[in-house]
């Protein structure tokens, strides 16, 4: 089936094919805001909010108890979610909120790279968390002694998906030069999408999966630069008719999540044969790949992928580490599973995956060690 090809990800394969020209991840960290919020609390403050004022609230509320969250992050005192607030005061705090978290995680991966801001001539910027223009990288060249003339790709809306779509476009970005250092910044605030005045499920679930969390990486073309790990080639797929799967609803007083119950149903159903012709074109099956990373949407999310990848229940320690600790953070949190899986000393061939809006699944081919292939 055509939809099924890839041809983005086999031009992206054949133009590997005839370079040598190879992007390595020189750096990799991880940050989060200082409010902890342990989930207790968060059901507590979510009964305050919404006992009184949804009438199916008490139903609902053991979504707090099967979610597999322990605690999550947030760039608000958890006592700012207990009231209204509207789109512009989202928006002027996603601004603030989110250049602190990047300067923190900029600053971070250059010191782990070891290099100075001026070394950089790409910086990429992904989030879908809030709106900035200028864009936060914009406001980040004005706190960090960049180039004036470093190129900027600020990418938005692609939602979950974004860690691993930004890891390949900036992968693919510092291959076009060999010698080429590009910095990527991942940044979501999920819980300034919290809505005080949706009485709805969609809303509720919401409360109980998303934190605030962002990651850095230095990727680079240049042979001398440090190397944890190859970056090997990406790809996409995006579904037909699914727009109302996963998203934003847009109005006076913010972003309204969108997200249906489908999505672990369909990883269960479509997502196998989206995996698999992905690596198919580029000469692959499941059983090359030593340890998939994936973005731990949710409980249920992960019991499904562990299906798809022969795991046993619970067998993707990794992922669901990170959901415990930090919860749904959107796009980084698959490169707090990465880090999670470098740090903790994984080998060989990893696929990056992740679920966005679109309804879109994403892929990236991540090696470590000698023996691997970064295909």
């Amino acid at each position: 089936m055509n939809l099924l090809r890839f041809p983005d990800a086999v031009a992206d394969a054949q133009r590997l094919a005839r370079s040598d020209v190879t992007a390595t991840l020189s750096s990799l960290v991880t940050v989060v805001p200082p409010h902890r919020i342990p989930q207790s609390v968060a059901k507590e403050r979510a009964r305050e909010v919404f006992a009184s004022r949804m009438p199916f609230f008490d139903q609902l509320e053991q979504v707090f108890d099967n979610a597999a969250i322990d605690a999550r992050h947030s760039c608000l005192p958890v006592e700012w979610f207990l009231g209204p607030a509207d789109f512009e005061e989202k928006t002027r705090l996603y601004q603030e909120h989110a250049t602190a978290l990047a300067f923190d995680a900029a600053n971070r991966a250059l010191d782990q790279a070891g290099l100075g801001p001026e070394e950089i001539d790409v910086l990429v910027f992904v989030s879908s968390t809030g709106i900035s223009t200028p864009t936060i990288e914009a406001r980040l060249m004005n706190k960090i002694a960049f180039r004036r003339d470093v190129m900027r790709l600020p990418i938005f809306g692609f939602g979950c998906a974004g860690g691993v779509l930004g890891l390949t476009r900036t992968a693919q970005m510092a291959r076009s030069q060999p010698g080429l250092r590009c910095l990527m910044i991942v940044v979501e605030l999920s819980s300034l999408a919290f809505r005080y005045d949706r009485l709805t499920k969609s809303n509720l679930v919401a409360s109980a999966l998303f934190g605030d969390g962002a990651a850095a990486a230095v990727i680079s073309s240049d042979p001398c630069d440090s190397s944890l790990a190859t970056l090997g080639v990406g790809g996409e797929h995006c579904w037909l008719d699914t727009l109302d799967v996963m998203g934003w609803n847009i109005d006076a007083n913010g972003l309204d999540v969108i997200f249906q119950q489908s999505i672990p149903q369909i990883i269960a159903d479509q997502y196998p044969a989206v995996l698999d012709a992905f690596l198919a074109n580029h000469g692959l099956t499941r059983s090359d790949i030593d340890r998939p990373c994936c973005h731990p949407g949710g409980a249920k999310v992960v019991d499904e992928l562990e299906k798809v990848f022969d795991y046993p229940k619970l067998g993707l320690d990794a992922e669901r580490r990170v959901l415990a600790a930090y919860g749904n953070m959107s796009a980084p949190t698959v490169l707090f599973v990465l880090e999670d899986l470098l740090r903790t000393g994984q080998q060989g061939d990893m696929l990056t995956s992740s679920l966005g809006p679109g309804f879109t699944a994403a892929f990236h081919m991540v090696s470590v060690g000698e023996g691997s292939s970064a295909a």
